[in-house]
């Protein structure tokens, strides 16, 4: 599997946060699509079909040493 870098998953995670906190303030079909979006995209990037999941995994990706400095341009 491909692991995302960590830079990636972060912002990943902070358009989730992001969007969790619109709909819960909202709760509109524009807030509910767009945390549908990233959710999925939280799950493509980690492998897995839960949200729940997808956040655990985003964890342990982001507790492993990062990546040397060549492996992103």
């Amino acid at each position: 599997m491909l692991m995302p870098h960590p830079k990636d998953m972060r912002t990943l995670l902070s358009r989730y946060a992001t969007a969790r906190l619109a709909h819960a303030e909202r709760q509109t079909l524009k807030s509910a699509t767009q945390l549908d979006d990233v959710s999925y995209t939280l799950c493509v990037a980690t492998a897995t079909t839960e949200i729940n999941d997808a956040l655990a995994a985003a964890d342990r990706i982001l507790a492993q040493p990062p990546p040397a400095a060549s492996s992103r341009p």
